[in-house]
């Protein structure tokens, strides 16, 4: 057999062979050539473009991206281009706005969850004459009439920790006339006997868990009735920022927001008969239950009038979150209590639009 000797260059011995991608064969003619080359340009840019993140195809998806860095900043460029992209919608927005005048067409309001509200049979109408018999006969009314004054105990769990006991401390200085004692092993059934013969017209429970309270039981005295909330997102005052000196001892005013339907009506009042009903103006405190989506949001600040028409707000503290478990009739009863109300998760939580109170 014949073998041809091929001439190899020894400067390029050991290096591997680019991946050069086939080049397209320019035809004949000038006006053909030149779109070829055109072509090719703008794939590049493509390319270039698609490479730097500034646009992303259609179908890109973030998770597919394996590596975590690398994803999270596809993200952050995915986030980046989008905000940019409303800022500019509502920059021309406006400007139509402004170009138009009168003749401009109403804002769109946007949907939330709230507004989306299934309708409840139980909302209450405050001008409904049965709802304002029930007012005048309920357990509350000798508060709301002005026979009684209320006065609070605090107590907790057995052995509570630190921040249990600090946070019930914080409480008592919210809350006008109230008392922190300890628990001391004592069942609720022989508290509950103590309290009323010391005229006490609530007792409140702080349960913990892990170390952090979890859980509250809010019995009205003598008659009841008797609410259990979970408690989350506690923060005591140590623990935010930019909060305002420690509260006075003058009586706070207080705010009920959103507490619409029949349970929510008297969840509403049962908070209420907490505070004295003559809040000190002097002292320029609110304390604030905010019902949103059947989260109750505590909130406890002190307002500052700057000038005739600006007014600032100081989050004095603590904040917690309530969200109601039970209503119970009467005072605390384990074993032979009847509920008027008990949270059913999966079937009361199934439609995220229905709320409850």
């Amino acid at each position: 057999m014949d073998f041809t000797e091929v001439p190899v260059n020894e400067g390029n011995k050991g290096k591997k062979k680019k991946n050069r991608k086939p080049k397209k064969k320019r035809q004949e003619g000038n006006g053909e050539g030149g779109e070829v080359e055109k072509e090719e340009v703008e794939e590049e840019q493509k390319m270039e473009k698609s490479e730097s993140g500034a646009a992303f195809p259609p179908t890109f998806s973030v998770s597919e991206i394996k590596n975590k860095q690398r994803r999270h900043v596809m993200f952050m460029k995915f986030k980046q281009e989008k905000r940019k992209q409303k800022m500019q919608l509502k920059k021309k927005k406006k400007k139509e706005r402004e170009a138009l005048g009168d003749k401009a067409p109403p804002k769109e309001v946007p949907k939330t969850i709230e507004n989306q509200r299934v309708y409840d049979e139980t909302t209450v109408d405050p001008e409904d004459e049965e709802i304002a018999f029930d007012e005048g006969t309920d357990e509350f009314s000798a508060y709301f009439n002005g026979l009684t004054n209320p006065k609070v105990l605090i107590t907790t769990s057995d052995r509570p920790r630190g921040r249990t006991v600090r946070f019930c401390e914080q409480l008592a200085t919210v809350i006008p006339n109230a008392y922190v004692y300890y628990r001391r092993g004592l069942a609720l059934k022989r508290v509950i006997p103590q309290c009323i013969a010391r005229n006490f017209t609530y007792l409140m429970v702080i349960n913990e868990d892990r170390k952090v309270p979890n859980g509250l039981v809010l019995c009205h005295l003598p008659d009841g009735p008797t609410a259990h909330f979970k408690v989350s997102s506690v923060r005591l005052r140590k623990e935010m920022k930019r909060r305002g000196k420690d509260p006075t001892e003058h009586s706070p005013e207080v705010i009920l927001n959103n507490f619409t339907t029949r349970l929510g009506h008297s969840i509403g009042r049962m908070l209420a008969a907490l505070f004295p009903q003559d809040p000190q103006f002097v002292g320029r405190q609110v304390a604030t239950f905010h019902n949103q989506r059947d989260f109750i949001f505590f909130r406890f600040h002190r307002y500052i009038f700057k000038n005739e028409k600006k007014v600032g707000i100081q989050e004095l503290g603590p904040r917690f979150t309530l969200k109601l478990r039970s209503l119970q009739k009467g005072t605390f009863d384990s074993k032979f209590g009847e509920y008027e109300w008990v949270l059913k998760r999966h079937e009361m939580d199934a439609c995220r639009r229905k709320f409850q109170l």
